[in-house]
């Protein structure tokens, strides 16, 4: 009997340091202040406010200023580029082959060591040279033996001069610069996105050695706009695939997943919704948080951003709010789901030490 006494309180202290050891899933803010425990130092807990909300649209990501100072020049001349020369009034010069003939037929093509041969002018140089630097250099030499020349210069066929491209785009073939300018709207726009498997969010624009991160989704009109970049030969465009662009949603929400998204534009509110919404049985609307910078823990402490969406109110703050890439969107258990957890746990030991107790009585002790 005393045995059966015992193991009454055994299960009864056991529920009581149950229900102190399960609070309620609640970061403390002063707690983390405090250093108490050896992990807060990995953490800083942040409120998301309106306050905060509007720190954050003022530091997000601008286009640089050396991509927007670019301005076109004219287009210089490189090997592999065929051309087409008039001579007015002078059709042996400008169709020797014959004027039957196609244009190619009567193209000159710039040879790999930049040079090219025009009747009366011989070889001169060509790469380096704008179109009306070569156009003003025949037109001196054949001064020599035509009076007067009118001399005409257009490229047929851009071979020198290349932007290539990469990632996740439908056409990735190497886009030729003409002389006519090219900006960021237009390559892009020829090259295709895979809409399904592109993130928008950070286009990677290398030049001259740079690497600048783009976003594509990013509100904007006019010289400000990532889409009115001009573009300069040798660029090259790399546009990653979303594989690996996640957020993730765990705890009390009716669809715990990893979420794939291609924008930077994809908000708290979207994120829940998405995973189907707080669960309204087991889910604290006070317990909603967002953890970033977990996968450099090592380096840094990770954030913590609290939302209280216990009110609508707070859902107009969560819409407004962005997520980033890796980030851990988390709901906590409110207190009486987390006591029932504790008791589902219990109860089964509970019944266990009732059918001993039982046993012993059977038995005499």
């Amino acid at each position: 009997m005393k045995r059966t006494c015992f193991l009454a309180l055994a299960i009864s202290a056991t529920l009581l340091q149950g229900c102190a050891m399960v609070p309620g899933q609640h970061f403390s803010a002063r707690a983390l202040n405090r250093g108490d425990d050896p992990e807060n130092s990995h953490v800083v807990l942040l409120q998301i406010t309106p306050a905060l909300l509007a720190t954050a649209a003022t530091s997000a990501r601008t286009v640089p200023t050396a991509l927007l100072d670019y301005q076109p020049q004219a287009y210089v001349l490189g090997p592999g580029d065929t051309l087409y020369i008039t001579v007015w009034d002078h059709p042996e010069l400008t169709s020797p082959a014959g004027s039957q003939q196609q244009t190619v037929a009567n193209g000159r093509t710039v040879r790999p060591d930049g040079t090219l041969f025009y009747p009366y002018v011989g070889t001169i140089k060509a790469a380096g040279l704008t179109i009306e630097e070569l156009r003003q250099a025949i037109s001196r030499k054949l001064a020599e033996f035509v009076s007067k020349p009118q001399v005409d210069v257009s490229v047929t066929g851009y071979g020198s001069q290349r932007i290539t491209l990469a990632g996740a785009f439908t056409h990735t073939d190497a886009q030729p610069v003409t002389a006519v300018p090219m900006t960021l709207a237009q390559v892009v726009g020829s090259a295709m996105v895979d809409s399904t498997l592109a993130d928008l969010s950070d286009l990677v624009l290398t030049r001259d050695g740079k690497d600048y991160h783009l976003d594509l989704n990013a509100p904007g009109k006019g010289p400000n706009a990532v889409q009115g970049i001009y573009l300069k030969p040798g660029d090259r465009l790399f546009l990653p695939y979303n594989d690996n662009h996640e957020v993730y949603v765990m705890g009390e929400v009716l669809r715990p997943q990893a979420i794939t998204f291609k924008t930077s534009d994809l908000t708290l509110t979207q994120v829940i919704g998405r995973a189907g919404g707080l669960n309204p049985v087991t889910a604290d609307g006070k317990a909603v948080y967002v953890i970033r910078g977990v996968a450099n823990l090592a380096r840094a402490p990770a954030t913590v951003f609290h939302l209280n969406a216990h009110s609508p109110a707070a859902f107009a703050l969560a819409d407004d709010f962005k997520v980033r890439s890796g980030d851990v969107v988390f709901v906590g258990a409110s207190g009486v789901t987390q006591w029932n957890r504790v008791l589902s746990q219990l109860l089964p030991l509970s019944g266990i030490v009732g059918n001993a107790a039982l046993t012993n009585q059977r038995m005499g002790f």
